[in-house]
C-alpha cells in the first residue's frame, strides 16, 4: 500500500500498535537530546533506573539554555551534565558551543531516524528528513535506556508546496501562513508533511525554520523529504555517508492536505501574545519598536545573519532601537567571520551575543518596560522576553533587520536591499572537536553534584478516592510559561524541585503555591488547549510536588498531557465544555478512581451536589502509570519484576 514519508519511518521503527490515527504505537528511538534547562532532572531520572550505559545509537547533552553563570547553580548543572555524559555514554557539548537544534541538525541529524528531545523544538531535525519529536525529561531518559517511546498515532496532514519564495518573503512566512490558517491549536494530533514543487527550492536551513516552528500548532512534528538539498547540506557538513534519499510513495494517501503558493507569500509577523496572531508586515507600518533580537533555534543560520548583514551593511541601527544577535553556532559564527560579515552588523551598532538561546527564554536581552521587540524567535507569550508588559512581534530575520535599521516597521513596498539567495558555502568549518565524546568504559568516572542538584522526590500512588479542591481556574492557550516561569532566576532551579516548585503559576496567582500547600492536594481547571508552549516537565512535575492530582481542561497540547500521564496526574476532559462555566475556584470535586478504566467515563460530585461528567483517552498502560504514582514509578516496578522471574 503507498505510504506517506512519516508512515514509512514509523512503520520501521514500529515495536506495536497499527498505523491508524488515535491507536497507541511504541517506536524504537534512535536518537535522544537534552538541554540543560530540562536535561539536569532528565538524567537524576535516569541514573534513577540503575543502568550504566545508554542504548540509543546516539544520545547527546546540549548546554544552551542556562548559560549565565551568576552563582553556583548553573555552573554545577553543567559540570554535572558533563560529568554524567562521560559515565554513561553520551556526547556533551559545552556551553557556547551552540544552540542545540542548530547543532544537532549540522553534526548528528540524518535521513529516516528518530529522536526525541527533551525540548519542544526537536523537530527542526525533520528538516533533514528526521522523524523528531518533542518529549518530557523522563521519556528521553527512558529512551536512552532503551524503552520505547510511546504515542498516539497521528493524523498526516500533506502541505502542498507551489512556486518559490520571492522579493523579501522567507522561510520564517511559510509557517507564519500555516499559523495563521491553522491557529495554536491547529496540529493537535498531527504530523505535517511537506510535499510539492515548492519543496525543492527550499535549502535544509530554511526546512528547519519551518519545522522548528510547527511546535507552535501544537504539531506531533513536521517533515520534510530528503532529496538534492539534503544531499547537498551534507556534502557541505563533511557528513555525505550520512545521506539516504526518503519521499512519500507517489500516490499516499493522506488524512487532510494544505496547499500554500510560496510565490504568494509577503512578509508576516506574528502579534502579541500567540504566535498564531499574524498579520502582514505592511499593516504594521509606522509601529515603533524599541528592540530587535535576532537569533534562537529558529532563526541563527549562517544565511540568516548573512541576510542580516547584508541589510545592514552602511547603515546605522535606528539610536532609540536596541539590536541583539544570537548566532546559532561556532560553525556559524566562524561562517560569518570568514565572510566578512559580522563588521556590517557591527559597525551598524548591533550587540554580538554568546551561540545560546538567551533573550528567547528571556535569559538576558528583556525589552524595556511596555516595549515593543521584534524577534526571529518562535514564541512571544506575555513575560516570556523578562519584561512582562513588553509587546513581542515574532518575524523573520529579513524583516527584523529592517525594523532595526528604521527603529519602526515599515512596508516592504519601500525596502531597499540586495540580499543573496539562501545558500551555503560549499564547506561548513567543522567544530565536531568541541564535543567531548564520552570514553568507551565509563564507570571510573565520578559524577559531579552541587547542592542544588537534589534527587528527583518520590511520589505515592493513586488513591481510590480523590477529594479535589480546584486550586485554580485558568483560561484558554494556558502556556507551559504560566505554569512554570523561565527566566534566569527561575530557571537556575530546574534541578531542584522543592525549590522551583515555589514558583508554580507565579506570573498568573502569586497566591497559588501557599494555596497548593494549605491543601495538600487538588486539581486545576483549565480552558483549551492548556498546557501549549515548551515540553519543560517541571510544568508537571512541580505541581505535582505541591499535591496537584488531576488537571481537568476543555483539551490538551500533546506533550503536556504527556508529561502529566508521566509524573501521575490524571488528565481529564470535561463532557460538557458548559459545565467549565459553572466551577468555581475552590469548589472541591470528588472522584472514584476504583472506576478509571480506558473509554469510560469518570463522574465527579461537586459540594452542591451536581455531577460532572469527565472524560479521557487514556490506554490501559497510562492508567497503570497513573495508578503506580508515575511513570519512574511504574518502570521500576516491572524492571522488579522482570528480575525477579529472570
Amino acid at each position: 500500500m503507498p505510504q506517506s514519508l512519516a508512515h514509512k519511518i514509523i512503520a520501521s521503527h514500529l515495536v506495536s500498535g497499527e498505523l491508524t490515527p488515535g491507536a497507541e504505537i511504541a517506536l524504537a528511538i534512535d536518537q535522544t537530546l537534552t538541554q540543560d534547562a530540562t536535561g539536569t532532572m532528565a538524567y537524576l531520572q535516569w541514573e534513577a533506573m540503575g543502568l550504566d550505559r545508554v542504548r540509543t545509537q546516539l544520545s547527546v547533552s546540549y548546554v544552551d539554555h542556562n548559560t549565565l553563570q551568576m552563582g553556583f547553580r548553573n555552573p554545577d548543572d553543567h559540570r554535572y551534565l558533563r560529568t554524567v555524559a562521560a559515565r554513561y555514554g553520551i556526547v556533551f557539548s559545552p556551553p557556547g558551543t551552540g544552540i542545540c537544534h542548530q547543532l544537532h541538525l549540522e553534526n548528528f541529524a540524518k535521513p529516516g531516524t528518530t529522536l526525541i528531545g527533551s525540548d519542544s523544538h526537536t523537530p527542526t531535525a525533520g528538516g533533514m528528513g528526521a522523524l523528531a519529536m518533542g518529549a518530557g525529561g523522563l521519556s528521553v531518559a527512558l529512551a536512552m535506556a532503551g524503552e520505547p517511546y510511546t504515542l498516539t498515532m497521528p493524523k498526516v496532514c500533506r502541505v502542498w508546496l507551489t512556486g518559490r519564495l520571492t522579493g523579501f518573503a522567507s522561510a520564517k512566512d511559510v509557517i507564519l501562513e500555516l499559523l495563521r490558517q491553522r491557529t495554536v491549536k491547529g496540529g493537535v494530533g498531527i504530523i505535517f508533511e511537506y510535499a510539492g514543487p515548492g519543496v525543492a527550492t527550499l535549502t535544509v536551513p530554511e526546512r528547519a525554520t519551518i519545522t522548528n516552528m510547527g511546535a507552535e500548532l501544537g504539531a506531533t512534528t513536521s517533515l520534510f523529504p530528503s532529496d538534492e538539498q539534503t544531499l547537498a547540506f551534507l556534502r557541505a557538513t563533511g557528513r555525505e555517508a550520512d545521506f539516504t534519499p526518503l519521499a512519500a510513495d507517489p500516490d499516499a494517501v493522506y488524512d487532510e492536505e494544505i496547499h500554500i503558493d510560496l510565490s504568494a507569500l509577503v512578509p508576516l509577523a506574528a502579534a502579541p501574545h500567540m504566535p498564531d496572531r499574524v498579520v502582514p508586515v505592511a499593516e504594521l507600518h509606522g509601529l515603533a519598536v524599541d528592540q530587535v533580537a535576532i537569533g534562537s533555534c529558529t532563526n541563527s543560520s549562517y544565511a540568516d545573519l548573512k541576510a542580516v548583514a547584508e541589510i545592514l551593511r552602511g547603515h546605522r541601527v535606528a539610536p532609540s532601537t536596541d539590536l541583539l544577535i544570537s548566532p546559532g553556532s561556532k560553525a556559524v559564527l566562524k561562517m560569518l567571520v570568514a565572510e566578512g560579515l559580522l563588521d556590517p552588523m557591527l559597525d551598524a551598532g548591533g550587540r554580538l551575543l554568546e551561540c545560546t538561546c538567551g533573550p528567547c527564554i528571556g535569559m538576558g536581552g528583556s525589552p524595556v518596560s511596555g516595549g515593543v521587540s521584534v524577534r526571529t524567535f518562535n514564541r512571544n507569550f506575555e513575560g516570556r522576553s523578562g519584561t512582562q508588559d513588553a509587546q513581542v512581534y515574532l518575524a523573520s530575520p529579513i524583516t527584523a533587520a529592517f525594523c532595526a535599521r528604521e527603529g519602526r516597521f515599515t512596508d516592504p513596498a519601500t525596502w531597499k536591499a540586495e540580499i543573496t539567495p539562501p545558500r551555503l558555502p560549499e564547506t561548513i568549518p567543522s567544530i565536531r572537536h568541541l564535543f567531548l565524546f564520552p570514553p568507551e568504559d565509563g564507570a571510573s568516572v565520578t559524577v559531579e553534584r552541587g547542592p542544588n542538584i537534589v534527587p528527583l522526590p518520590p511520589f505515592d500512588a493513586l488513591p481510590e478516592c480523590l477529594d479535589l479542591p480546584i486550586l485554580l481556574k485558568t483560561g484558554d492557550n494556558i502556556t507551559t510559561d504560566h505554569i512554570m516561569p523561565a527566566g534566569a532566576a527561575i530557571t537556575a532551579l530546574r534541578s531542584n524541585i522543592p525549590a522551583i516548585s515555589e514558583h508554580v503559576f507565579a506570573r498568573v496567582d502569586g497566591e497559588f503555591v501557599a494555596r497548593a500547600k494549605a491543601a495538600g492536594q487538588g486539581c486545576i481547571l483549565g480552558g483549551e488547549n492548556y498546557g501549549q508552549g515548551s515540553s519543560r516537565e517541571h510544568a508537571a512535575l512541580a505541581p505535582r510536588y505541591l499535591g496537584v492530582r488531576a488537571v481537568i481542561a476543555k483539551s490538551f497540547a500533546r506533550i503536556h498531557k504527556a508529561n502529566l500521564i508521566n509524573f501521575g496526574i490524571l488528565p481529564l476532559t470535561l463532557a460538557n465544555a458548559a459545565d467549565y462555566d459553572t466551577l468555581a475556584q475552590g469548589e472541591r470535586l470528588r472522584l472514584d478512581t476504583t472506576t478509571l478504566a480506558p473509554g469510560a467515563p469518570l463522574a465527579a460530585r461537586t459540594d452542591s451536589g451536581k455531577t460532572v461528567e469527565l472524560r479521557h483517552d487514556l490506554t490501559a498502560q497510562d492508567i497503570a502509570v497513573i495508578r503506580a504514582g508515575g511513570l519512574l514509578n511504574w518502570v521500576n516496578a516491572k524492571k522488579r519484576h522482570e528480575d525477579a522471574h529472570a
